[in-house]
């Protein structure tokens, strides 16, 4: 036991490392600007404007890793959070900030209840090939 009374383990966790580091990563917040459209499926693409993301001293190595990741594939914010290895709450938080400074944009893909219904399309097909 320490001196202040708590045990060790309120504060590190063998296999989990640092109980603290996500929170401290977004400085923390549990929510940015925007963060209603960044859900698990959505896509995070970095703006084509985008140069050398380490040039900007604003940006923690995570902003810049998430930059990356994104620049050449889009990728998915369960994606990003598999692949950095961070919880999705973090990675929602990080998103929100690149998307507030225009580093990244966020696309949703098509809901399969939008998309238009098969028959319809083959109905569309038909009506041209009988022109």
């Amino acid at each position: 036991m320490s001196g202040d009374g708590q045990g060790r383990s309120h504060w590190f966790d063998d296999e989990a490392g640092p109980v603290v580091r996500p929170y401290a990563m977004t400085r923390g917040r549990t929510t940015s600007a925007g963060q209603h459209r960044l859900d698990l499926i959505a896509v995070v693409v970095t703006e084509p404007h985008v140069g050398d993301p380490e040039a900007d001293q604003m940006l923690s190595p995570e902003h810049v890793d998430i930059v990356e990741l994104c620049r050449n594939t889009p990728q998915s914010v369960a994606e990003l959070a598999a692949e950095l290895d961070l919880p999705i709450g973090v990675v929602r938080v990080l998103v929100g900030d690149l998307v507030a400074g225009e580093l990244v944009h966020v696309t949703r893909p098509v809901p399969p209840a939008e998309l238009p219904d098969e028959s319809i399309l083959r109905d569309v097909i038909n009506g041209l090939r009988a022109l």
